[in-house]
């Protein structure tokens, strides 16, 4: 299923201005765009998180308990850093944290992982290393 996004006939012109130029002051969400994309390229698995939630704590216990190798990259908490994992859910479309990528794919979150090392698909797709040409990944282009 794609993703909705509404159509600017829908969006008073006065305001098309402001579309898509980030989500607070001082965020820089093109530069976090981009160091996610890059680390997702260069890290087989990335698991993008946030303090204190507990299903970004259990999705790193199940990568350790598979003996799987990760980065984490953190981005506040409940209290803090919203306008950055709000940028990067809009750029995801994946609506909780955390976020995994393997070898450049959104995955999806914990429950999706945790159904990959179950299947051994996790350990299939490490195996295989970066996605071939012409397989989606977060440096391929949007087709919304």
């Amino acid at each position: 299923m794609a993703r909705q996004i509404l159509a600017n006939t829908a969006i008073h012109p006065s305001i098309h201005h402001k579309l898509g130029k980030g989500y607070g002051k001082g965020v820089d969400q093109e530069g976090i765009i981009e160091s996610i994309k890059n680390a997702a390229q260069n890290t087989p698995v990335l698991v993008l998180g946030m303090r204190q939630n507990p299903v970004c704590r259990a999705v790193q216990k199940n990568l350790k308990k598979g003996n799987v190798d990760f980065k984490y990259l953190e981005y506040g908490s409940y209290f803090s850093e919203w306008q950055p994992r709000l940028a990067i859910k809009m750029w995801t479309g994946w609506p909780t944290f955390p976020m995994v990528f393997v070898n450049g794919l959104l995955v999806g979150g914990n429950h999706e992982v945790s159904g990959l090392i179950n299947s051994g698909e996790l350990t299939s797709m490490l195996s295989q290393g970066a996605p071939h040409e012409g397989k989606a990944s977060v440096n391929a282009p949007s087709q919304l």
